[in-house]
């Protein structure tokens, strides 16, 4: 299966500037390089937003629906070349190595190395034809019996040696009428598992400990930037107005990540929500693609010149935030995630802290709740709440981007955006990663971290909780059966993003492509699942059959009651005012992080400055709110 390929940013790299074809002289700084034309040999300089792949972009299959049997194939092919990919250096003599000591030929493995580091995508390791099937299931059985008996005998108190561990597995394989593996495949998959590990099952976790753990400060293998990248989640202390009443509607989750070596923020995600799968996912999404847009979106002025896909994501261990999506998602683009230690706070410490200094500014905006009822006293949040989410938003981008990434760490003795800078351009001690990959497709990689729901298609297109959605690309798969079960009719995937449910994406199974479905009905507004939410609870309280109709019915009268406040509040027509500037909404075919109001927002307050407009009331003001 072909794959989608990355833009890796480096001397002599070939790309597409500006619709010509071009070569990579320089690195000026982290989003400017100079691009000499191939054509006419002119030098110029480009943002590297500006760059695009000289690549095609071919289809693609949706993660989920992969069969398993093939995922763990590619898993298996990545393993045998992991260990070369990174190898500036890499010899003929050390692929021939590893391939014999997994019984394969050194041209496989070259194919393999080939195929991967082109696109940097899992799925480019899957088999291609069926073929081969049968030695793929034998592969399997024999993997099966390593796993088991490194499991049973080498990771245990009892210490057994290697060569014990090699002579069980070539038994056991023996006993099941399989060819027994070469040893060193035995030994290799022995050494592949982290010294940490080995130590905690043949000795003891204190003795791993003491050995392995990083002294006060440090973190294990941040080493370079994006090497380990900290996900965590706080409820932000600040309620919240919702966009068509501007009424208090609670605090909202924050789901931020950053890169331990630099403490840059990479990404964020917003949400009402509490964290799971979906908000790791979404802000992941987030944190490896440019931020361009998302400044643009957010009329945010500054540089956040961060994106790629970091080697880990290290992320709270709670049960809520695994599953098959996200795990897949990561997968496939080689990202490792390390599930944080349960009751091993320090592990988390970086971001925690950056989570504390956030907190600090937000209890200087309106309607903060404070940390505590002792701190907030007699404070009204509510009826000091202004800001809706998407205001928050822009806040939070403001802060990280004009503020936090450019005031010097206490910790690193530079702002987080010149230790960046540092380790990807170098110093005159220490030489630079280089600029990381920029993904080549990045609306494919917004819709893998989307949830998912399986419908069947009708002659009237596909209805999501209530809601119809119709486009002719369906229509040659209206009322289609099931392959494996004829009687039944077939389901198909339809990708979504919680921020806006005007469109969702239809997984085509034969042209392996994703289309954007709209609405049936193209009159109806932008929503986001938690206004549909409040819109199903305001038909269920009218006694109302529930279906499209009543449900945008209600959306409507909901924009009813905003448009009479206004006549009689002040903070209402502010509002509104606010709103006739605001920014226009998000492409449909682009899902950015965290949107919740169909309408465009007003400006919020900019961080740390006067709130004029606040500041500025009179007591006659706070009486037209009440």
């Amino acid at each position: 299966m072909a794959a989608t390929p990355s833009l890796q940013i480096r001397e002599g790299i070939d790309v597409v500037a500006n619709g010509r074809r071009g070569v990579v002289t320089r690195l000026v700084n982290l989003d400017t390089v100079l691009v000499r034309d191939a054509e006419t040999g002119e030098t110029r300089k480009f943002r590297v937003a500006e760059l695009r792949t000289s690549a095609p972009t071919p289809g693609h299959t949706d993660l989920e629906r992969i069969p398993d049997h093939d995922w763990q194939i590619a898993n298996q092919r990545l393993e045998v070349i992991l260990p070369l990919l990174g190898k500036t250096d890499r010899n003929r003599a050390e692929v021939e190595e590893r391939a014999a000591s997994f019984n394969l030929h050194v041209n496989t493995v070259y194919k393999w190395i080939s195929a991967y580091q082109e696109t940097g995508l899992l799925t480019s390791l899957m088999p291609k034809t069926r073929s081969d099937k049968g030695a793929q299931r034998l592969d399997l059985l024999v993997e099966d019996v390593i796993k088991a008996v490194i499991k049973e005998f080498f990771l245990t108190p009892q210490r057994m040696p290697i060569s014990k561990v090699c002579a069980e597995v070539r038994s056991r394989c023996l006993r099941s009428n399989v060819t027994p593996p070469h040893p060193n495949t035995v030994r290799n998959r022995i050494t592949s598992i982290s010294q940490s590990l080995q130590l905690t099952k043949r000795a003891s976790r204190r003795a791993a400990e003491q050995k392995f753990s990083p002294i006060e400060g440090s973190f294990p293998g941040a080493d370079w930037p994006l090497a380990v990248v900290q996900i965590d989640h706080t409820k932000i202390d600040l309620i919240l107005v919702d966009d068509v009443h501007r009424r208090p509607i609670g605090r909202p989750w924050l789901t931020l990540a950053i890169d331990v070596f630099s403490r840059m923020v990479t990404g964020f995600y917003v949400s009402f929500d509490p964290p799971g799968a979906l908000s790791v996912g979404l802000c992941i999404a987030h944190s490896a693609l440019a931020k361009e847009p998302w400044l643009l979106r957010t009329e945010v002025d500054g540089e956040w010149p961060v994106w790629g896909l970091p080697r880990t994501f290290h992320v709270d261990n709670a049960r809520e935030f695994r599953g098959q999506m996200l795990d897949r998602a990561c997968q496939q683009y080689g990202i490792n995630i390390e599930w944080r230690p349960v009751a091993r706070p320090h592990f988390g410490s970086h971001i925690e802290r950056l989570l504390g200094t956030l907190a600090r500014e937000i209890h200087t905006l309106p309607g903060t709740t404070f940390s505590n009822p002792v701190e907030r006293g007699d404070y009204p949040s509510e009826q000091r709440a202004v800001m809706t989410l998407r205001e928050l938003e822009t806040w939070l981008t403001t802060f990280i981007v004009q503020v936090y990434h450019r005031r010097v760490h206490s910790v690193l003795g530079v702002s987080p955006s010149e230790r960046f800078q540092q380790g990807i351009l170098g110093t005159a001690t220490r030489p630079g990663t280089g600029l990381p990959a920029r993904v080549a497709d990045e609306q494919r990689l917004r819709l893998d971290f989307l949830p998912y729901k399986e419908r069947t298609i009708q002659n009237y297109g596909v209805v999501i909780d209530e809601i119809h959605y119709y486009h002719d690309v369906l229509r040659a798969w209206i009322n289609a059966p099931d392959p494996a079960h004829p009687r039944h009719k077939r389901k198909f995937l339809f990708r979504f993003d919680p921020r806006d449910l005007s469109v969702i994406w239809f997984w085509d199974p034969v042209l392996n492509a994703h289309f954007p479905i709209p609405y049936r009905d193209t009159s109806h507004p932008p929503v986001s699942i938690w206004e549909l939410r409040e819109m199903s609870r305001a038909v269920e309280s009218s006694k109302q059959p529930m279906d499209e109709r009543a449900l945008f019915e209600a959306y409507d009268r909901m924009r009813t009651i905003e448009q009479e406040a206004a006549s009689s509040t002040k903070a209402v027509r502010r509002a509104a005012q606010r709103r006739r500037f605001s920014a226009p909404d998000l492409p449909r075919s682009l899902p950015l992080p965290a949107t919740t109001e169909a309408g465009a927002p007003g400006k919020p307050p900019a961080p740390f400055d006067e709130l004029d407009d606040l500041s500025s009331r009179t007591p006659e003001d706070h009486e037209d709110d009440e």
